[in-house]
């Protein structure tokens, strides 16, 4: 499977942000690419690095039956590949950071919204998102299994393995992070372990570019199922990376051979409970 994650800035524009995504993902079809995943809130500005303690500002806010996602339904039946777009959606009253699983003949598989979230300076996310509703689940795609865990999702290791539990064997994390966030490498060493420890490749796409107090680093990355870092993209840089995948490394993967086979979920509960 080739996989194209767009690492895009996104303007002021959300007409415009739209065009160059599915100009980049035309260009990743040219290539040869069967996968393609944007980054979080990949078509718009990255509102929660504003304060809304007044409420979710919906009028921001899309609808799945809405523009956006109708212009990738139909860039997946014509390009035959598929597609996870992420947007700030709005279903009623709720407001969800979500994306969108859409298969290559263009049929909606289901939507993946962010579960956990978080509140912090530059990053008020409570102020605009309803926990997610849907938990973690694993798409049947037409080029293999594939899960999303939504940038803070990532950090929850009861997530990863979930996804590795339904059989995932691509987990794509869409992620706002920006430059100097963590200490330097600690993402890719995340990443690295649980496509480790759970046996499937993990594919972060990172959205790039100043927003007002916010730079975004880009650095989006694919690991294989031993944590073997693939392929990277540029600190800083709008582009599209393009990374081949064996499928065949997740049955072969040390987590689908020894570590899930030897599971005791029997006792996940009296460990959950210890005390110290």
């Amino acid at each position: 499977m080739r996989i194209a994650l767009v690492q895009q800035h996104c303007g002021l524009s959300r007409e415009d942000n739209l065009r160059r995504a599915l100009a980049a993902a035309e260009r990743a079809a040219d290539a040869g690419a069967e996968l393609v995943a944007f980054a979080e809130l990949g078509f718009e500005r990255f509102h929660p690095q504003h304060a809304c303690p007044q409420g979710p500002p919906r009028e921001l806010a899309e609808a799945i039956t809405g523009p956006t996602i109708a212009a990738f339904v139909r860039f997946a039946q014509r390009r035959r590949l598929v597609v996870l777009p992420n947007l700030y959606e709005r279903d009623g009253d709720a407001t969800y950071d979500t994306t969108v699983a859409i298969d290559a003949d263009g049929k909606v598989l289901g939507v993946t919204r962010m579960l956990h979230i978080t509140h912090y300076d530059g990053f008020h996310e409570t102020d605009y998102y309803a926990p997610g509703d849907r938990g973690a689940p694993v798409f049947a795609t037409a080029v293999g299994r594939v899960g999303v865990a939504i940038c803070y999702d990532r950090h929850y290791p009861e997530v990863m393995r979930s996804l590795a539990l339904q059989g995932a064997e691509l987990v794509v994390v869409p992620q706002a992070g920006t430059l100097g966030e963590w200490p330097e490498g600690l993402y890719e060493a995340e990443l690295r372990v649980a496509a480790f420890q759970n046996g499937y490749f993990t594919a972060l796409v990172n959205r790039v570019g100043r927003e007002d107090d916010l730079t975004f680093a880009g650095e989006s990355f694919v690991c294989d199922p031993s944590g073997t870092v693939l392929a990277r993209a540029g600190t800083g840089t709008d582009e599209t990376l393009l990374c081949d995948l064996d499928l065949r490394a997740v049955e072969q993967s040390v987590a689908r051979r020894l570590f899930l086979r030897d599971r005791r979920p029997e006792i996940v509960g009296d460990l959950l409970g210890v005390r110290t």
